[in-house]
């Protein structure tokens, strides 16, 4: 029996594990994005409720648009050299890594500095809000 890989997510938020997002973890990742941008808790807006919820749950930044067209092979894109048929390169499969070739630790490193970076600016923008008091 083929069982599907679990989705991928955020694996670490304040040196913690995740599990599964909830969405009293997307409220809090939305008002932390909201201070940092130098609003108030009661100031969360659509758009730090959606990074929020990228962010724990990895989704992509990109264009609905753009996201479909970087999916399409590539000989259904733009064709720079009309008429050349070009030749087949067998393709090496790692399991280890993802699309974009990083390894399973290369993806944890990315993710752990992500996470201190956005700590950092939790800490500074609460920081700059005691110092303005």
């Amino acid at each position: 029996m083929k069982i599907d890989p679990p989705k991928d997510a955020a694996l670490i938020i304040n040196s913690t594990g995740v599990g599964t997002v909830t969405d009293k973890m997307v409220r809090e990742r939305a008002v932390e994005l909201a201070v940092i941008d130098g609003r108030t808790a009661q100031e969360v807006s659509t758009s730090d409720w959606e990074q929020a919820k990228r962010e724990l749950t990895n989704e992509s930044d990109q264009d609905p648009k753009e996201a479909l067209l970087e999916s399409a092979p590539e000989s259904e894109r733009w064709d720079p050299l009309p008429g050349s048929t070009g030749r087949v390169v067998p393709v090496t499969s790692i399991d280890d890594e993802d699309d974009e070739g990083r390894s399973v630790a290369e993806r944890l490193i990315d993710e752990g500095m992500l996470e201190a970076e956005h700590d950092q600016m939790v800490q500074a923008a609460k920081k700059q809000k005691e110092e303005d008091k």
